[in-house]
């Protein structure tokens, strides 16, 4: 009998604390923890959202340059090559060139927006599988019953 409450008094205390102030700490811990992580995530989403606004303006200016670019160039090329061959072939040659600077801008627009998609926190949510993979391995070695 006596040796069965030796062995109450050693379970309610480990490492000098008792059962309810490691639980309080192991809560605090956990708290702190979640709310580290929510700050990493938030931050990490605000600059996956700015690199994709950048990704967005650059094909906006790509339209725009596209278009600007394809009605002045249009007009001066045009009027040159039209002096040694027929306007429409001048025409035609022109606007190929143009759209071709354009497909290129709207490509490298379009990588930057993908660097940034999918919008997932990445080191975040690998911090928390290293987390959860932490407290699983020291409830293991602790025999949590």
């Amino acid at each position: 009998m006596t040796n069965l409450m030796n062995q109450e008094r050693t379970a309610e205390r480990v490492d000098g604390r008792s059962t309810a102030e490691l639980v309080k700490l192991a809560s605090e811990q956990v708290t702190h923890l979640v709310r580290d992580e929510l700050r990493l995530a938030q931050l990490e989403l605000s600059r996956k959202g700015k690199q994709a606004g950048v990704g967005a303006g650059m094909l906006g200016a790509a339209g725009i340059v596209a278009f600007y670019g394809g009605a002045g160039l249009l007009a001066t090329v045009v009027l040159l090559l039209a002096l040694v061959m027929p306007a429409w072939l001048a025409t035609l040659i022109v606007g190929v060139v143009l759209m071709a600077i354009a497909g290129v801008m709207a490509m490298l627009g379009r990588a930057q927006v993908k660097k940034a998609t999918p919008p997932v926190p990445r080191r975040t949510v690998d911090s928390l599988k290293e987390d959860i993979e932490t407290v699983s391995e020291a409830v293991k070695e602790r025999g949590v019953r």
